[in-house]
């Protein structure tokens, strides 16, 4: 028994550290927060922009995993206003970084006909392209289908 939990702690941390590497991947590659610097011209606060987004989604993976009971539980029940008008300023940053990852996504999708051009691949790119949006949707209907990780 201790070995089978042992065993899915080790697994699920990897496959954490796995998924959050291919987010952050993702971000740094379609060059997000260079071009976020460079249009404010704050080329000087780039790592401090990166810092920010890898701690926000430790803090957001933080909250997600482990409830928030006690004290500030109540806390931010009573103080619906606050929380509505704190939800409504996160969504709205949440929104923006979207969109504009979305934006930057469609550019890199351009560059995929000149890699494969590059890497001279005659055939099977369509294939790989479906296969894997096949995969993420398939994954996305198991997941939802059965409720997410509640018990």
């Amino acid at each position: 028994m201790l070995l089978k939990t042992i065993l899915i702690c080790v697994m699920g941390f990897s496959f954490g550290i796995l998924v959050s590497a291919g987010v952050f991947t993702v971000l740094f590659v379609v060059g997000l927060v260079p071009r976020f610097a460079g249009k404010t011209n704050t080329a000087r606060c780039e790592v401090f922009y990166e810092e920010c987004i890898i701690f926000g989604s430790l803090i957001a993976c933080f909250f997600s995993v482990f409830p928030i009971n006690g004290s500030l539980g109540e806390f931010m029940t009573q103080a619906s206003f606050l929380c509505t008008l704190l939800l409504v300023i996160m969504g709205i940053f949440a929104g923006i970084f979207v969109g504009c990852l979305a934006i930057a996504l469609a550019e890199v999708l351009d560059g995929i006909p000149i890699f494969a051009r590059r890497v001279q691949l005659k055939m099977g790119l369509d294939i790989a392209i479906f296969s894997v949006a096949i995969g993420k949707v398939i994954g996305s209907l198991i997941y939802f289908i059965k409720g997410g990780f509640e018990p």
